[in-house]
């Protein structure tokens, strides 16, 4: 296995690309993946001897499977992205493969159906109990040279030991630089844009630190339920699913020094350092800094909704938690006793993602504020509009010095028009590219875990239940006082 720090090669031209997606019946590639390769097709950014191979257990023809696509993944293309014709040339990409990943001996049939000297990218879109499985056999079948690259889809393990199996395993046929394993936030615009916001402004880096900073909130919320992932997502639970990679991904570009450069391994340097700095949780900790929470049967959507124990595939007696918050530091000399709360949750009251940076008031109060106003904030919503919003004090008008909060607001689509690709679209390109900078290093990812994993271990110990709250809200109480307690309160 080659070095951790060695560069992906950029792809070459010359050779012909055969994306291969194991679970191509599935839902994440009917959802996610066929939209984002056509859209990429769409805008010419597949080499033009692109094929796309996928895989499934299931006994049909390719004309049963371009069936398939029709209905269940071409209503998920935007109507103003699709055109016949060009739908008609990305099918001809597309080749059904079937396959039994478990049951195969080989994969002959793949090998007999990839192009010999092509560029291969595996896109592992399956159960993590099958990575080992799929890497063992590629090879076996002489399906992995120096050229093919292997896309890992999350959950990369439940825990640090099989992450680190996980790790071992697929590093025994591929190196790290053959590696990417997808972390969709990272593909979102926004979230990318965070990085030319952070270190392409001289005015914020003299003030992006403590005391300056007086909290960072990271909020992912989402309004949907478990749906149908209730089987998967009753093992894993919020802290697994969520706050172990995208939040703390986010975290990580908030908190990060400035690389050297945009070198991936640069990059992720840096990202490595912010993981290895977050404070470790001891019990006491745990009981005090961390809020799980569950759904119950509320309103969302303007339309009543079932309680997480309802739901289809979920025990009666189900322990998983559907919300979590918790105040974590980040012991550096930057961010010294700055807290940094971080928010994630099921069914509440609506979608959205932010980062709220809030900073400290002036040191002498010349004006009068309100108790718990707050000067200045600079909020990066990501999801579900793109903007970021400076929210400073002015004077209100008349013939006293009363103030009000306002805001300078820049809706990043308004002032940059141009197509934003969806976070799938922009991390398959990287990969076909051979870019690795928005993709999680093996080191990374490990260090997530290990700080993850005491925390749900103390919960275990703790064998508290979860906090009830009512779907279509913004979490239990207990989230609340979390931060009221430090003199702060969430940004809705």
């Amino acid at each position: 296995m080659t070095s951790s720090t060695e560069q992906s090669k950029e792809q070459d031209s010359s050779l012909p690309l055969d994306m291969i997606i194991f679970g191509g019946m599935g839902d994440l590639a009917m959802r996610k993946l066929l939209p984002a390769l056509y859209m990429a097709y769409l805008h010419g950014n597949l080499p033009g001897d692109t094929r796309i191979l996928s895989t499934g257990r299931q006994d049909i023809d390719r004309g049963a499977y371009l069936k398939h696509i029709e209905d269940h993944s071409r209503s998920f293309i935007a109507q103003e992205n699709f055109n016949d014709k060009t739908w008609d040339g990305f099918l001809q990409l597309l080749e059904y493969v079937k396959l039994d990943v478990q049951a195969a001996e080989r994969f002959d049939t793949l090998e007999q159906a990839s192009r010999k000297g092509a560029q291969r990218v595996f896109y592992l879109s399956t159960a993590p109990s099958l990575f080992t499985t799929i890497c063992d056999k590629l090879a076996a079948s002489g399906l992995v040279d120096d050229n093919a690259r292997v896309v890992l889809e999350k959950p990369l393990g439940t825990d640090l030991a099989s992450a680190i199996a996980i790790n071992e395993d697929v590093g025994r046929y591929f190196s790290e630089s053959q590696i990417y394993r997808i972390d969709h936030y990272l593909g979102k615009e926004t979230v990318q844009n965070l990085m030319v916001l952070r270190f392409g402004n001289s005015i914020l880096e003299p003030l992006w630190r403590a005391p300056n900073i007086a909290s960072v909130q990271i909020t992912v919320a989402e309004e949907v339920g478990v749906g149908s992932r209730a089987g998967f997502y009753d093992g894993a639970g919020a802290m697994r699913d969520m706050v172990q990679n995208h939040l703390l991904q986010l975290l990580c570009i908030v908190a990060m020094e400035p690389p050297t450069s945009l070198n991936a391994d640069a990059v992720r340097d840096e990202k490595l350092k912010v993981l290895r700095s977050l404070r470790r949780f001891k019990l006491a900790d745990i009981a005090r800094d961390t809020v799980r929470g569950q759904y119950i049967h509320g309103v969302s959507g303007n339309q009543e909704v079932a309680g997480y124990l309802e739901e289809k595939n979920v025990p009666a007696d189900s322990g998983t938690e559907t919300f979590v918050a918790l105040r974590a530091f980040v012991d550096t000399w930057r961010w010294s006793k700055v807290p940094f709360y971080l928010r994630t949750g099921k069914r509440m009251a609506r979608r959205s993602s932010k980062i709220v940076i809030e900073f400290a008031n002036p040191p002498f109060p010349l004006f009068h504020q309100n108790a718990g106003a707050v000067a200045n904030r600079l909020v990066i919503e990501l999801q579900p509009e793109e903007a970021i919003k400076l929210q400073l004090m002015a004077k209100q008008p008349g013939s006293g010095m009363e103030t009000q909060q306002v805001s300078l607001n820049l809706d990043l689509q308004s002032a940059m028009p141009q197509r934003r690709a969806e976070a799938y679209e922009r991390l398959l390109i990287d990969v076909v590219r051979g870019r690795l900078t928005h993709f999680m290093r093996r080191d990374e990812l490990e260090a997530a875990w290990q700080w993850a994993d005491p925390i749900i271990e103390g919960w275990q110990t703790l064998a508290e239940k979860p906090h009830p709250y009512a779907a279509g809200s913004w979490g239990p109480a207990e989230s609340f006082a979390l931060l009221a307690r430090d003199g702060f309160s969430w940004v809705e």
